[in-house]
């Protein structure tokens, strides 16, 4: 059973949605979370989950649920996770805090892509299990929203530091999302009867004195002008300190930063910033395109005209060319697990090397003195051989490794000097990429 997980698929904005309810003070497991159970499967229309996971992996039933919490139990709670094999992808993680006075449900959905949502049928699918959930299990306040825009918020601190925002909580209507739970608490302090006369979608009073409140029909037209006039109009609605204007110029920059831009990378490293812009948080996402669009990598200066070559100056070239291969092999035996294309030798393990270094921060996470005495020497090697592998090339051994080339075309290059000033800062791995390099030899091989 393979579940989809999100760092597998292509990257998009999702539905996010947060729920921390209270429970019974001394709860029947199953009684309590029956009414979750029962909602979840009548409402998720479509994306209902079939995997639950806690130390195992198991189809979904209840009785796979109730096995599961089980096993889970420590001290403070159980924690359980639902997913899906199949799109839309989801992760759904239930918490049960009973050793919290009182105890509570605490509910993360997460449902990729939140275009899902851009029918206002399953849309109100979603606000009714919602709204059930919070009628059985008071809140303080409930949400959902796209992930990206909730990130731009700035949720949940709202310019608190940490410290305050546990303490405190959402004390105060802090933002208006998409989707809002109220709880008694936030109802009186904003007085009933404005909340209830809130410009909105939809606006439903609960049975135990909560108020849910809904901005916009679909959740996917969060960022049109439309919907953010209404999600402006119901935020100063309840709190009328705020101005109109300034909220609603806040919330238009919020939509400009979301725009999707048409990635036009530089070719020569199109393929590690395609990659590389995944590594930014999807409320990041867009600007950094547009900064890695107007970004230029310097041309590669790790070569010379073939006959500028430095002749070979050692008595064995044979066994420093198997020097090189032992060298190459000790990148190979570090990034193997990680990069399995590594064995390949190919333009893409040079790729996936890159993006590896890239996203573990490599220069910065390792000790200075590791790195240029082993890391530098294997990447300079593993560059080489690819270029002798992929692209007739010839290594002219040498003495000292920096002085070592291979000889391509026309062309010498330098792949221990290239793996230095790589491995120098995280920038550098993308001014200095294994990839690039690759490509302007490629050019200039005949």
């Amino acid at each position: 059973m393979k579940v989809l997980k999100f760092r597998d698929l292509n990257v998009e904005d999702r539905l996010r949605l947060f729920f921390e309810g209270s429970l019974d003070r001394q709860p029947a497991l199953e009684r309590e979370l029956e009414s979750f159970l029962q909602t979840l499967e009548k409402h998720s229309d479509q994306w209902t989950p079939d995997i639950v996971e806690g130390k195992r992996r198991r189809k979904y039933s209840r009785a796979a649920v109730w096995k599961t919490l089980e096993e889970e139990r420590d001290a403070y709670g159980s924690i359980i996770e639902f997913r899906r094999t199949a799109l839309p992808a989801l992760l759904l993680t239930l918490a049960l805090r009973s050793s919290r006075e009182p105890p509570t449900l605490d509910i993360s959905l997460d449902v990729q892509p939140l275009s899902f949502f851009a029918e206002a049928e399953r849309c109100n699918q979603l606000v009714d299990m919602v709204r059930d959930w919070a009628s059985h299990y008071p809140v303080t306040h409930a949400s959902a929203h796209s992930m990206a825009d909730d990130q731009l918020s700035g949720a949940p601190n709202f310019g608190r530091d940490d410290e305050t925002t546990r303490r405190d909580g959402f004390d105060k209507v802090y933002e208006v999302f998409w989707l809002n739970v109220f709880g008694p608490r936030l109802v009186e302090t904003v007085g009933r009867e404005r909340m209830l006369s809130t410009p909105a979608h939809r606006v439903d009073a609960l049975p135990n004195g909560s108020i849910l409140l809904v901005t916009w029909p679909t959740a996917t037209d969060f960022a049109s002008e439309e919907a953010r006039k209404a999600q402006a109009r119901a935020l100063v609605h309840l709190r009328p300190d705020l101005d109109f204007g300034t909220v609603l110029g806040t919330l238009r920059e919020r939509s400009a930063l979301l725009a999707p831009v048409a990635p036009h990378f530089h070719p020569d490293v199109a393929p590690i910033l395609a990659r590389a812009v995944e590594g930014f948080a999807i409320s990041e996402r867009q600007r950094k395109i547009a900064e890695l669009n107007a970004w230029q990598p310097p041309e590669p200066e790790e070569w010379r005209p073939a006959d500028a070559a430095l002749p070979t100056d050692v008595e064995n070239p044979a066994r420093i060319l198997e020097h090189y291969g032992y060298l190459a092999e000790r990148l190979v035996a570090l990034l193997h697990s990680n990069v399995p294309s590594i064995f390949k030798a190919t333009p893409e393990s040079l790729t996936d090397i890159d993006i590896y270094f890239w996203s573990e921060d490599f220069p910065k996470t390792r000790l200075r003195e590791v790195i240029d005495e082993h890391a530098v020497p294997a990447v300079g090697a593993y560059l080489g051989e690819a270029l002798v592998r992929n692209l007739g090339g010839r290594w002219i051994p040498r003495q000292k490794l920096e002085e070592a080339q291979v000889l391509v075309g026309n062309r010498i290059w330098f792949p221990f000097v290239r793996a230095h000033r790589y491995m120098r800062s995280r920038q550098s791995l993308l001014d200095y990429s294994l990839t690039q390099l690759y490509r302007v030899a490629e050019r200039h091989r005949s």
